[in-house]
């Protein structure tokens, strides 16, 4: 059985790609257009990088969190609140991320 992380549903929809651990904005220069991210919050300074996201997985926040707004602005799935999700995933693993369960699942 694929191990699968819970979260809070932020934004709506479901993408599968390369998971990209991004613990701050230095780490910037790793992140690919439709990569995922994972990374602990967001904040307005992260729009940039969110925009170019396939998805996004926070290990902090709610459904009113920055991340789950901007992704519902953006259209793109995101799963906020998963407490430990940039512990759990490793960087440039393949992951589904499910915005409307609150559900990623690990390849």
């Amino acid at each position: 059985m694929q191990q699968q992380i819970k979260g809070i549903p932020g934004s709506a929809g479901i993408a599968k790609g390369t998971a990209k651990i991004i613990l701050s904005l230095g780490e910037i220069k790793n992140f690919r257009k439709g990569d995922i991210l994972v990374t602990p919050a967001t904040s307005p300074t992260w729009t940039p990088i969110i925009h170019t996201a396939s998805a996004v997985v926070t290990n902090v926040g709610g459904a009113l969190s920055h991340a789950a707004i901007v992704c519902r602005e953006y259209g793109i799935p995101a799963v906020v609140g998963t407490t430990n999700a940039t512990k759990i995933i490793k960087n440039n693993q393949q992951i589904q991320v499910d915005g409307s369960k609150g559900i990623i699942t690990l390849f």
